[in-house]
Parts: structure tokens; sequence; C-alpha cells
């Protein structure tokens, strides 16, 4: 088998004198056995996760079952830590790193418990279960992600201090000095059988939507710049202090892209842009947009040097490893080739460090979620809550519209309607007949948003639901209707679609997006588009998020910080029984011509 050019350097060293040289014929000096020296070469691994999410063990405390999914994967650090195992076993534990590219303390049950219920701020609390894990895998770095903000600055600096890795964040600066309030990188030495030391440097960056999305947490304490310009600021600085390989772990996708409009200060998805725009970059960590991609190369548009991209799948469903090939070369270590791949953690049992490690913890969460909290008189299912109005969709309707009727009471807009707007975030949540626990209410809600109150028009309003409507594939009158295939049209997730209740209009299928809302009324009258309307959304949606129109720039009335699931769960259990009956009404529908699809 013909050698590569590695390949010959390494074996020439074993080969010594009297090899035949690839080029043909050996020199004089190699004859008599003083050919050059092979160079110095040396391999590393780094390893890496972002968007964890909570996820500690293979198990949704939402269904509380082992995790799930069409796709047969698996979540969470028991898994990983045992993929972790097997790298460092194969490439050598000191030849290998391990970081991640944040969101690592919001999203399952498990981490709302040491956030909440039994918090790790209080005296003499506990130790929050990512800490304990992360720990005990040995992380070396970790990027901040925005959900790190979700519970306020004292959970994320409690959770700080736990961790013995520096959590980092080059474009998170205190709003008085403009300092870095976090590292803003970490160094790591790598020792080589060459007795010359590889200087690792991992640059930290967090996503700028912190300062939208967490605004109440963060506004007068906290800016966040964008990643480019603070990359362009430190990777210079890391490369001057000795920095051979330079690595960025950044909470933000690799698109250039953004789902919030125009709202964000600076562009959300910009790990592509840092590889393009900023010079002496190797390698970026991505995180944020819960996509994988294996490998991405993009040149920078001024050097043409290739920077390599790799974005795990999130909960730990994959870890990428960045394969790095070093020469020494004029007095110092040069990178020569980088490769990037992704491992399945569900080629792997979990690590039973790791699940003896948080056992208790694991007891504790399951006895949460399964607190009896009411009874509902019917079951009631999101199966079909994408193309129809369903009354599990409605209770959380009703539950914005009464929060946000209450708040307003007796101020300068009490007399206004309410309406809301509710998304099928899971289509597999239910709410069974008899006794409700915390994790079936909990599962209409899984993520972190909390409720506000916006003012908006009869006009904005049509405008926000033809928005709403493009989540349909066009589908002409006649033609077969098959739901596998109805929705997410142009890669519209589930959350993006709201239905709102309160009006009654029709979404006619068969129409171009944009031409879709027919027969559009409040209260059996044809809706005024000058009628003033208070909506009930979700702070992810009033923040830009999904890029609907208007609710963004429109005038906040009303905004409090308790997750809506939570408010779901007090509702639940001041009324004790839930009735569909009370609440469940069939305000919208799918047609096409006229004629109801269902």
């Amino acid at each position: 088998m013909p050698l590569n050019r590695r390949t010959f350097l390494e074996s020439s060293a074993v080969i010594g004198a009297g090899a035949a040289l690839a080029a043909g014929a050996a020199s004089p000096a190699a004859a008599h056995g003083r050919g050059p020296r092979p160079a110095k070469r040396y391999s590393f691994t780094v390893m890496g996760t972002t968007d964890l999410h909570g996820n500690v063990l293979n198990w949704d405390y939402f269904t509380d079952k082992e995790f799930d999914d069409k796709a047969h994967n698996d979540v969470g650090l028991a898994k990983i830590s045992t993929l972790v195992n097997q790298v460092r076993a194969a490439k050598g534990r000191r030849n290998t790193l391990l970081i991640d590219a944040g969101d690592t303390i919001q999203g399952t049950q498990l981490s709302y418990y040491y956030a909440k219920v039994d918090p790790i701020t209080r005296k003499g609390g506990p130790v929050h279960p990512m800490a304990q894990a992360m720990n005990a895998i040995g992380y070396d770095a970790a990027a901040l992600g925005n959900h790190e903000f979700n519970y306020g600055i004292p959970v994320l600096r409690k959770f700080e201090e736990q961790c013995d890795f520096p959590l980092l964040g080059a474009n998170a600066l205190d709003a008085k000095t403009l300092r870095p309030a976090f590292p803003p990188y970490s160094l790591h030495r790598l020792r080589t059988p060459h007795g010359k030391d590889v200087r690792v440097a991992v640059l930290g960056l967090t996503n700028p939507g912190i300062a939208i999305w967490d605004k109440a947490n963060v506004s007068g304490k906290m800016v966040f710049p964008g990643l480019e310009e603070q990359a362009a600021k430190w990777v210079p600085k890391l490369r001057s202090m000795g920095a051979d390989v330079v690595i960025v772990s950044a909470h933000s996708g690799s698109s250039g892209t953004s789902s919030y409009g125009d709202q964000l200060p600076h562009v959300e998805n910009a790990a592509g842009l840092v590889a393009e725009q900023v010079p002496g970059i190797d390698a970026i960590l991505v995180g944020h947009a819960h996509t994988e991609i294996p490998e991405y190369r993009i040149a920078h548009k001024e050097t043409g040097k290739e920077v390599v991209l790799s974005e795990p799948l999130k909960w730990g469903q994959r870890l990428t490893l960045f394969d790095f090939d070093l020469v020494w070369e004029k007095g110092r270590w040069t990178v020569e080739k980088v490769a990037a791949q992704v491992l399945n953690s569900n080629t792997v049992e979990e690590d039973p460090k790791i699940t003896g490690l948080l056992a208790d913890e694991h007891r504790k969460v399951v006895a949460y979620v399964n607190t009896v909290i009411g009874t509902s008189t019917a079951a009631m299912t999101t199966a079909d809550a994408p193309w129809k109005d369903e009354p599990i969709i409605d209770l959380i309707n009703v539950v914005q519209t009464e929060t946000v009727k209450a708040a307003l009471a007796g101020g300068a807009h009490a007399a206004l309607p309410v309406l809301s707007q509710a998304s099928c975030f899971s289509r597999t949540a239910r709410i069974p007949a008899g006794e409700i626990t915390i994790k079936d209410a909990a599962g209409l809600y899984p993520f972190e948003n909390t409720l506000e109150a916006r003012l908006m028009t009869g006009a904005q309003l049509k405008e926000y639901l033809e928005y709403s409507a493009k989540y349909y594939v066009l589908t002409p009158a006649g033609a077969p209707v098959d739901t596998a295939r109805l929705t997410n049209a142009d890669n519209t997730p589930d959350y993006n679609y709201d239905a709102v209740s309160g009006l009654t209009y029709e979404i006619d299928i068969a129409k171009p997006a944009g031409q879709r809302i027919t027969g559009l009324s409040f209260e059996g009258r044809p809706l005024d588009p000058a009628a003033k309307f208070v909506l009930a959304v979700n702070n992810y949606r009033a923040s830009g998020g999904g890029a609907f129109p208007h609710v963004a720039g429109a005038e906040q009335l009303w905004a409090n910080s308790d997750e809506i699931r939570n408010t779901i769960i007090q509702w639940v259990q001041a009324k004790g029984t839930v009735d569909p009956g009370l609440f469940a009404s069939v305000d919208w529908k799918l047609t096409r011509d006229g004629t109801p699809v269902f």
C-alpha cells in the first residue's frame, strides 16, 4: 500500500537507514544513516457537547420513562461519559480535552427542581446535578448559553462556583465597566513526547439575544456585544500569548441567520461569520441551533484558511470529536490538519459512575413530577393539535387569558378583550382522565417561557395569523390530505405555529401563504382592523421569536417572571378539577374553498 506523507514520516523513524525513499533511491547521507530527522508530530483530540439542557440520565421527566424518539436517540451525560471514556482510552487521557458550548442548566424537570424547588442558592443547598456530572466526567471548559440566564444571575453564579471548570463568555460584559463578567478564555497545556508542550486556547462566546430574551435578569447588569467583534479582539491576544491552537466554543448557530427578525442587536447564529471574518481560528464548536453538523468547513474570506466547525446534536445525543494533527516547524507547533466527526450516544450504555452519582437526585425529581395536583373529567392530547383546534391547547390559552385578565384588572387596559396564543410544543403531550400530575401539566410546556401582555390591533392580528398559517403546505382542493406532510412548510417548526383564542377564523390551505385567513371575526362580527386587543403571549414570541409581525414592537402592558408551565400547574391546583366542557371550543379550522378539511 502506498504511504502518504504522514505515514512515511512516521514510519521512516522506525525503518531507519537503508529504507527506500518514496521518491526513489536513498541519498548518500541516508545510506550512511545520516538522513534528515523526521519532523516532530503530535496528535490530540478535543471532544465537545452542547445544548445539554439539564439532561444527565437517559430519562424523560415529562413522561417519566426512558427517553426515546423516532430515531431511537438517547440523551444525557451518563451516555456521553461512556463515549468520553472510550475516546480517552483510545487516544490517551493526556491527549484529549473536553468542552461544551452552552445551554446546560435549563430544560428538564431535573434542572428546574434544583433551580426552583430545592435551589442550589439556598444556604447549605445541594450541588447542581449538571455540575456534579460534568465535574465527574472531567470537563475542561464550557461556554455560556443563553438559557444559563433563565433562572437569574445568582443561580448562574452558584452553578459557576460549583463547577471545577471555567464558564467562558468573552462577549458577556459587565454593563458598567464593559469588562468581561466571566472568563473570556481558558488555556491548556498538552504534554507531547517531544518535550515541547502544545498550548491550546478555548475562547467562549455566547448569544447576544440574551439581552432581549432575559432582559428582566440582565438589564443594567450585563451587555452582550456581537460574537465577531469580540472574537476579533481576543483571538490575536491568544495567539500573542503563545497559543498554538485556538478553538472557539460558540453558543451560536452556524448559519448567519436569525429567527428573531430585526429584534436582535447582533446576528443570532454567527459562528459561520466568526470563521469567515476572524483570522487565527482552527476550529469552532457550534451550539444553540439544535442541529447536527458532523463537519463543516468555512474558508476565511482573506487568508483562505479553512476553519472546521462541528455541532453535536442536543441533549447529549452526540459527541463531537475534533482531531488535530500538528507538526513542529520553525520552533513552534503548527496545525497541519483538522478533521471532525460526531459519535452517537445510543451506541453505548450509561456510565454507572454517573448514574450512581445522581441516583438520589433522580429519585427526588421522579417523586416530584408524579405529585398529583388535580383531576380531569376527560382525556386530552396534542396528537392532532397541529391541524385541529384541540381542547388541550385551549387549556393553555384559558390559563394565559385568565392570568392576564387578573393582572390587568383595575388598570387602564382592564376593559380591553384579552386574546391568547399557544403552540403545540410536543405531539405526545397528554392530560389523562382522572388524576393530573405535575409531569402531565408541565409536559404541555417544556420550555421555560414566561407570560406577557402586548397591545395589538385587529389589522395587526390578521397579519399575525397570516404569518402563522404559512406553517401549512399548500394543498389544492380535491387533493389527498396526508397529515404527515401537511405541516412544517418551509421548515417551520411546530412551536412557530400559533393558534389564537378569542377570535374565530378559517385557514384556507388551498390558497398561497399570506392569503389564507378567512371569516376572521370577534364575538360574531367581522374583526375591526382598528379595534384594540390585549394578546397574552410568551416572552419568546414577544421578543421576536419566530419573527412574527408586530408583536415584538407592540406596547408591553404587563409581564412576569414565572414560567408558563408553573402557571398552568398552579391553575390546575387552584381549580382542583379540569373540565374541558367549560373552556374548549372550535375557534379555528382548516378549509379548502370553504370546505372543512377535517
